[in-house]
């Protein structure tokens, strides 16, 4: 059994006896049911929806219902979150009644269950949520209340982000049959899916640790990616449903962006429980350092480059990337001005170390399946598996940083704050691949722009 298991099998002594039995014979009545239901919810897609699908998506769709089962009944909490979300999904379905236009009547569409409404409250949430995690962490007397709060503001989120994606999907096809799609296919929608995967696995993490004293860290990330989010649907009016360019017409998207992002989600993941690490262990002049050297290094220096080589457009998108880094930057000053008290909330070092690897180990291997599919895609669209076009160099990248990373940990021991230091810098390559080579490269991936 590892750490988690143990805890948790001292205070239930049945846990170890249950983790002998059988895998089936463990299976409860709600393990079941929820079984029979996604069974019975995927063959009537199959039967009043296959005349749409191509024999690849037909057999994706078969494939999902015992992925489906298996994390069902791996996490049981998912369960819930899952007949929730099909749920409201359904009751906007009903709402609509074949009409968007109710988008702008009906009560629960226009100000919860439209997705666009169900999008805005996944914001508000996660950005809720994050103040509370907070608040927990500086207020001792407070924590077990306050995050317990936020850990619920997360888990309503996640349900509403999922919901908005599920309606969004639906909405498109409602707009004609060439502008519906899966919602990954932009920065607006990719963002949707990066803030509630991310969100999902730290809350598995917080209940096979039993601590949210990590909350705050990780949702500072998943708020600033809403923070973003937002503010590209201002600019961009990326909200808007669009058809998709020709190139992105494939069932392969299904499976390569959602294998991506699992990936980039358990990145960030880790960077953040690395940052909380480095407070506990790495000096104040370390800290600060680093703080001033991640802006300079990977933003100003950039910016001056681009400007002497006379290119104003990568310069000025630069600019904009880094004065939306300041509230960031400031918030990890003041994070780091307070130490003290946040070190006392935070877990043991040997926990932190085990939930860092885990999240690199399975970020890493969904993204080395991502990135043999984007290959296998290419060569579909394309004529070729790789042509070294920027989306696909900083993919190798990634996958090179993580795969050395993990190669010095397993062969070499690699611990510590060197690992810690290095999984924080792996954001930063992760985040340029992710969102600065579709807007400041050109190229057969760049679909999004400041």
């Amino acid at each position: 059994m590892n750490t988690a298991t143990a805890h948790v099998a001292k205070t239930d002594p049945n846990l170890e006896l249950d983790s002998q039995a059988g895998y089936f014979a463990r299976r409860t009545w709600r393990d079941w049911l929820f079984a029979a239901l996604v069974l019975a919810g995927g063959l009537y897609a199959f039967v009043n929806y296959e005349f749409a699908m191509d024999g690849y998506e037909r057999a994706i769709l078969l494939a999902t219902i015992p992925v489906v089962v298996w994390l069902g009944w791996f996490w049981r909490p998912l369960q819930g979150l899952m007949a929730v979300v099909a749920a409201l999904s359904l009751l906007a379905l009903w709402l609509y009644q074949g009409d968007l236009a109710r988008a702008d009547t009906a009560f629960l569409l226009k100000y919860f269950l439209s997705s666009q409404s169900a999008i805005l409250w996944m914001s508000t949430l996660f950005f809720l949520a994050t103040l509370f995690y907070w608040g927990g962490a500086l207020l001792p007397s407070q924590r077990e209340a306050w995050q317990g709060i936020g850990s619920k503001f997360a888990w309503v989120a996640v349900t509403l982000a999922l919901v908005g994606t599920m309606v969004r999907w639906w909405e498109g096809h409602q707009m004609g049959p060439d502008i519906g799609h899966i919602p990954v296919s932009n920065l607006y929608e990719v963002f949707v899916l990066f803030c509630w995967m991310t969100a999902l696995f730290y809350l598995y993490y917080e209940a096979q640790y039993r601590t949210r004293a990590l909350g705050p860290f990780v949702m500072l990330i998943v708020s600033a990616a809403v923070g973003f989010l937002l503010w590209y649907a201002l600019v961009r009016e990326a909200y808007v449903i669009q058809p998709l360019v020709p190139a992105l017409k494939s069932w392969w998207m299904k499976l390569h962006v959602p294998a991506n992002f699992i990936g980039y989600g358990t990145f960030a993941l880790a960077a953040m429980v690395a940052f909380a690490y480095l407070l506990k262990t790495a000096s104040a002049r370390a800290l600060w350092v680093g703080l001033v050297a991640f802006p300079v290094v990977f933003l100003i220096v950039p910016v001056a480059g681009f400007r002497w080589l006379g290119d104003a457009e990568l310069a000025g998108a630069l600019d904009k990337t880094l004065r939306m880094a300041v509230p960031l930057v400031v918030f990890f000053a003041l994070t780091i001005a307070g130490r003290k008290l946040i070190n006392s909330t935070t877990p043991s070092l040997v926990m932190m170390d085990d939930l860092m690897y885990k999240a690199i180990a399975v970020g890493f291997a969904f993204f080395t399946i991502a990135t043999v599919l984007g290959a296998l895609w290419a060569a579909e669209a394309w004529g070729g598996y790789w042509s070294w076009d920027p989306k696909e160099t900083w993919a190798l990248i990634v996958w090179l940083n993580y795969a050395a990373w993990l190669h010095m940990r397993l062969m070499k021991g690699l611990r510590g704050a060197v690992s810690a230091w290095w999984a924080l810098a792996g954001l930063v390559v992760t985040t340029f691949a992710f969102l600065g080579v579709n807007m400041f490269l050109s190229g057969l991936h760049s679909y999004g722009e400041l």
